[in-house]
């Protein structure tokens, strides 16, 4: 006590006034001389903050020792930049945009299958419509809007009443041939979802699809992200306009039994993305065939079933499969409104299964992507207005007919053919004639150059999985007519200089 209180000795006259109060006085300053040198001296720049305690220090030091904290193993890829040019090539279109008006020197987007071509022919429907189709189609007794019909829980696989719209409107599209059961039908929230859900439903972690390629770039993301399941690329030559023959699924298939992997199905795109060429009904009957002999799923995205343009018939893999001697639960159809209807951003799509527990499973894991309530009244309306989709249809394949001619001929005259197509938003373009060597190498120093010096985003085959250098995707339906010769004066200095 005396080393804390050195006046101790005086106030209670232990050992005199000397002896009980000099040495503990000594011992207390000698004391604090010692803690003194062994505390750290404050920071300069701020001399009024408290010192921090041992335990204060010694946690910051321990965080400091461990480093950032750590996320998922799944995770850790996904936030790396892009590696394929199918990415990188949209990136860069958002880093410079071009604008006929406010920006002519920009970057030209042919990487995106989107369309404006009846955006007059939306726009009036939905300035009609738009509030109408939300807040009428379901009124309460007095005629006024009920909130709880757009605000409360629903079905998350979709109202009813949008199954059934779908339903119609897929088989009026189809060209009637086909009529589909709501009840086999589950709306998603756009076609990725539906893509998705599908792959987990049929496959398991490790397992893997067959898919024709070229094919749609964004398929790895899609379904290889989550799911595991790996996509098996059969290759389909120019020579066949890239469609794909049994034999080669045949090679494909024993190829991934030899390496151990076992394929659960085959995923294709009808018509053909990024060909646009439309499969007959022969090809599709042979798939069908090859599947039921290897007992494997058969996926049809038909996502462009009603953006044809050329005088071949579209066939549904539905229609097919309900042509007789074949097990209809193991082909499945992806289809959604962000082409035919050019509604991307309603993100509206749609499974359409024959297998019962692929429907039922698929209905539980639309709770992560269902489609918002709001936005199915509207299509509920919209798809149900057959004179609207009548007159659209119609327009949207006469319009797509009419930018593909003028495209395509632009791209003539420089001495660039494309592959024979009949639907779709876009056209398969051969550029091997610009190519510095013919090679993926060859190939991705084009889609550089036109990046960065024609200021054009075209995907390269590269990203497709084509095995024949030199082919690009172009998408044209978003593009206004007098875009077109602004694309072509930007590649013509390209094809001169690979002549000279």
């Amino acid at each position: 006590m005396r080393l804390i209180v050195p006046l101790q000795g005086v106030v209670q006259g232990r050992g005199g006034l000397f002896v009980g109060s000099l040495i503990p006085c000594c011992l207390f300053y000698f004391l604090q001389l010692y803690l003194k040198r062994r505390r750290s001296p404050p920071p300069d720049s701020d001399s009024t903050e408290l010192p921090r305690t041992s335990s204060r220090s010694s946690l910051f030091t321990r965080g400091n020792s461990i480093g950032r904290v750590r996320v998922s193993s799944r995770a850790v890829p996904l936030a790396k930049p892009p590696d394929s040019p199918y990415y990188i090539g949209l990136e860069r279109v958002k880093t410079d945009p071009y604008d006929r008006v406010s920006n002519r020197d920009g970057i030209i987007q042919l990487g995106l299958a989107e369309s404006t071509l009846c955006f007059d022919l939306l726009q009036r429907w939905m300035s009609e419509n738009l509030m109408d189709s939300m807040m009428m189609m379901h009124s309460d007794v007095d005629g006024g809007f009920d909130i709880s019909s757009i605000a409360m829980y629903q079905r998350f696989e979709g109202l009813l009443e949008v199954r059934v719209a779908f339903a119609d409107f897929m088989s009026r599209i189809m060209g009637g041939n086909v009529s589909f059961d709501p009840s086999n039908m589950v709306i998603t929230a756009g076609g990725t979802p539906a893509i998705e859900v599908l792959a987990f439903c049929l496959a398991d972690h490790g397992n893997a699809f067959l898919i024709p390629s070229p094919y749609y770039p964004g398929f790895d993301r899609d379904i290889k992200f989550r799911t595991g399941i790996e996509l098996i690329p059969v290759h389909c030559r120019s020579s066949d306009n890239f469609t794909v023959t049994v034999s080669a699924l045949e090679q494909a298939l024993n190829q991934a039994r030899k390496r151990g992997i076992k394929v659960s199905g085959i995923l294709f795109s009808n018509p053909s993305n990024p060909v646009g060429n439309i499969l007959s009904r022969e090809t599709l009957h042979a798939i069908l065939s090859f599947a039921q002999e290897k007992n494997i799923h058969v996926i049809s995205d038909e996502i462009f079933a009603g953006s044809v343009y050329g005088d071949k018939e579209f066939v549904s893999m539905a229609e097919v499969a309900g042509s007789g001697g074949f097990d209809k639960s193991r082909v499945h159809i992806i289809y959604g409104l962000s082409k035919d209807l050019s509604l991307p951003g309603f993100r509206a799509g749609v499974i359409y299964s024959f297998h019962e527990d692929v429907v039922n499973a698929a209905k539980k894991l639309m709770r992560f992507s269902s489609m918002p309530v709001p936005v199915q009244r509207i299509l509920i309306s919209l798809l149900s207005d057959t004179r609207f989709i009548e007159e659209y249809m119609a327009a949207h394949r006469q319009r797509i007919r009419d930018k593909h001619f003028l495209f395509v001929e632009g791209l003539k005259q420089l001495g660039i053919p494309c592959a024979e197509s009949g639907g779709g938003l876009y056209c398969w373009v051969d550029m091997s004639s610009l190519l510095t060597s013919y090679s993926e190498k060859g190939e991705l120093e084009l889609f550089e150059k036109l990046l960065s010096v024609a200021k054009i985003n075209a995907t390269p085959g590269t990203a497709c999985y084509c095995i024949e250098p030199g082919w690009f995707r172009c998408c044209f339906t978003a593009l206004a007519d007098e875009d077109i010769p602004v694309i072509m004066e930007r590649i013509k200095p390209l094809t001169e200089s690979s002549r000279s």
